[in-house]
């Protein structure tokens, strides 16, 4: 004879079980309408969670994606530190400054043998190579030739050693390579089916190379969109524009949202800068122009004594090169070596102690430096001209100190964009140094204009140097000259 207390439990367990048969019931019933209206998301869920492949594909995108941001913050820290190596070498003593004569040209001849003769494809500032590679017509091996991790790595030590020998290079554009290159390993540990290829993989590491070395983030994925997604579109855009951010936001973690810069806290704009803006806009857009013009004049070479001359003796002519920087320097008590920032965050604070012919002295050593053949960037370089140019502008027209700060900063934007032919990225990376709206349609208008007038001197830098650069011919094209040959 069974207790009351049994059958007490037992009572509640059948009523527990019915309760629990009938939430089944009005689940399943439930269901079927939502399951009915997008049945083909539910089957994509189903597929999707059923393959663990393309989470592991993604996992090692997002890995070399945050190793690309902790590689260029460690490209970073050295660059500084090659710079600060310059300064105290020519900051000693007295007549130390002097040093730079025989030390910059001596430690650019090095830069230029060993980067000819181990890593061709390195030489110049790595965006136009980046651009080469995304072709289709070039092999795995032509490709490895323009960007690798091996050659990220030269590539790294290279600028570092640029810098260390007070050329008046950045970078920026230098990162660019090297991200392509880290982002482009990871392709040989991916599935076939990873829908990822070389091409994606590249744009991501360039754009990640951007957004970690000016620690602004959204410049990394304009800088994807608007300068290496012209020629084919991406295939997995969403996880590319991921890996970009991540780059940045590792750069973001380690240095804060300050940008080397520094945070430009700009007044109101009024329609009195409206003349000195638009004068600003101007001569940014033809200074930035006929920089381009030279660089893409310089890399075709021309049938004249200059250019016979670097033909036949590239080191001796990267030594004179390096010479005349040198002197530059010397004149302008080191505001011209490395890529600018001391001098333009002191004219952004608006207490630079510059000469007068700054602006023009800068322009013509990052000219030369790059004319040595030396892995070199201008990025950077080209927002301390164009900082010039809106200093410049300010004292030629009467503006007070605080007045000229946002002349400063459309002179940034605007010379940037004349140079790279980008005038969104150009005004987006200046406009993450802006701390507030106060600048962004003036900023936009500026970057617009100066790229709009740059196209009236000369074609996109890095798309004719890209086509000039020399790749070594194709296995089947040196097969096929070598039957002929036989």
């Amino acid at each position: 004879m069974s207790s009351p207390e049994g059958r007490s439990d037992s009572r509640s367990f059948r009523v527990t079980v019915r309760a629990l048969r009938a939430t089944w019931l009005r689940l399943r019933r439930a269901w079927r309408p939502v399951r009915d209206v997008d049945p083909e998301f539910w089957r994509k869920l189903g597929a999707e969670l059923s393959s663990i492949h393309p989470w592991i594909d993604r996992g090692i995108v997002l890995a070399y994606a945050a190793l690309t941001g902790l590689i260029v913050v460690g490209f970073t820290f050295l660059a500084e530190a090659a710079t600060h190596g310059f300064a105290a070498l020519t900051q000693a003593g007295v007549h130390a400054k002097y040093i730079a004569l025989l030390w910059t040209p001596a430690l650019t001849v090095v830069l230029l043998w060993w980067t000819r003769r181990f890593v061709p494809g390195a030489m110049g500032s790595g965006i136009p190579q980046v651009v080469r590679a995304l072709d289709d017509d070039l092999d795995h091996a032509q490709r490895s030739w323009l960007v690798s991790f091996r050659l990220s790595l030269h590539k790294i030590g290279l600028v570092s050693g640029g810098l260390l020998a007070g050329l008046s290079i950045g970078r920026e554009g230098p990162t660019v390579q090297v991200g392509a290159g880290i982002m482009g390993h990871a392709s040989r540990w991916l599935s076939p089916q990873s829908g990822l290829d070389s091409h994606d993989l590249m744009v991501a590491g360039a754009a990640a190379g951007i957004a970690a070395a000016f620690n602004t983030p959204l410049g990394g994925v304009i800088f994807a969109l608007e300068q290496l997604s012209r020629r084919r579109s991406m295939s997995q855009s969403s996880l590319v524009i991921v890996s970009i951010v991540l780059a940045g936001l590792v750069a973001v973690s380690v240095f804060g949202n300050e940008t080397y810069f520094g945070r430009l806290r700009v007044q109101d704009l009024s329609w009195t800068l409206f003349g000195p803006g638009l004068l600003v806009a101007l001569i940014a857009g033809v200074a930035g122009g006929l920089f381009s013009r030279l660089m893409i004049v310089c890399a075709q070479g021309l049938p004249d004594r200059f250019s016979r001359w670097r033909s036949l003796y590239p080191l001796r002519f990267a030594a004179a090169c390096a010479f005349a920087v040198a002197i530059i320097g010397i004149v302008t008590q080191g505001a011209t070596a490395g890529a600018g920032y001391a001098p333009t965050r002191a004219l952004l604070e608006g207490h630079a102690d510059l000469p007068g012919v700054y602006t023009v002295l800068k322009f013509c050593a990052t000219w030369l430096s790059s004319w040595t053949g030396v892995p070199a960037g201008v990025f950077a370089p080209s927002l301390a001209i164009g900082a010039g140019i809106g200093q410049d502008v300010a004292l030629l027209t009467g503006v007070g100190p605080e007045a000229a700060i946002p002349l400063i900063a459309l002179g940034m934007a605007g010379f940037l964009a004349a140079t790279t032919q980008g005038p969104i990225t150009a005004f987006i990376i200046v406009m993450e140094m802006v701390a507030g709206n106060a600048m962004v349609l003036s900023l936009m208008a500026c970057a617009l204009l100066a790229s709009g007038v740059a196209r009236l001197v000369t074609r996109s830098m890095y798309f004719e140097l890209a086509a000039l650069l020399p790749v070594p011919p194709s296995r089947t094209e040196s097969d096929a000259e070598l039957r002929i040959a036989r």
